[in-house]
């Protein structure tokens, strides 16, 4: 906290910081700060967990329809301590998640092997297009993109 020129935190500051804690609590896993019920708290939560999930629906529509009814939990469980990137960049980011973990649905494995053919993402920065030819594969699908254009040339498995 910075100090009033006399030894004495700002209201500023402390608001400040008692501001980032309760961000912290309702979307990183952080502890709830003192002072807040904790049922409210709880419920605020999931309810942002919940809009979250339906924001990162909409930009990977084949990973949330490939999930099925497992879809909140699979997610919830996944962001309940991590910050959001932002829509896209959290579906890419648990997709590959799911990669790792050989758990990711066949046409969700399509959706990724596009966007990685499509976009460059290291996991830091926002995706960027691709200028060369490139090409993209996830759990048995395999997507290529040349001169702008991506086609799917291998789907996924299907059980």
């Amino acid at each position: 906290m910075t100090d009033a020129g006399d030894g004495r935190p700002t209201l500023r500051a402390g608001l400040a910081e008692r501001q980032a804690e309760l961000v912290a609590a309702l979307v990183a896993g952080g502890p709830p700060p003192a002072g807040f019920a904790p049922g409210p708290l709880a419920a605020t939560r999931a309810a942002l967990l919940r809009k979250r999930a339906g924001d990162v629906a909409r930009h990977w529509p084949l990973l949330a329809a490939g999930l099925g009814v497992g879809w909140s939990t699979t997610f919830a469980d996944w962001a309940a301590r991590r910050p959001t990137a932002g829509s896209l960049r959290d579906g890419w980011d648990l997709a590959r998640a799911l990669r790792d973990q050989h758990a990711l649905p066949p046409s969700a494995a399509e959706e990724l092997a596009v966007r990685e053919a499509r976009l460059r993402y290291d996991g830091r920065r926002a995706p960027r297009p691709r200028r060369m030819p490139a090409v993209g594969r996830a759990g048995g699908a395999v997507a290529v993109q040349i001169a702008g254009r991506v086609r799917l040339l291998r789907p996924g498995p299907r059980p």
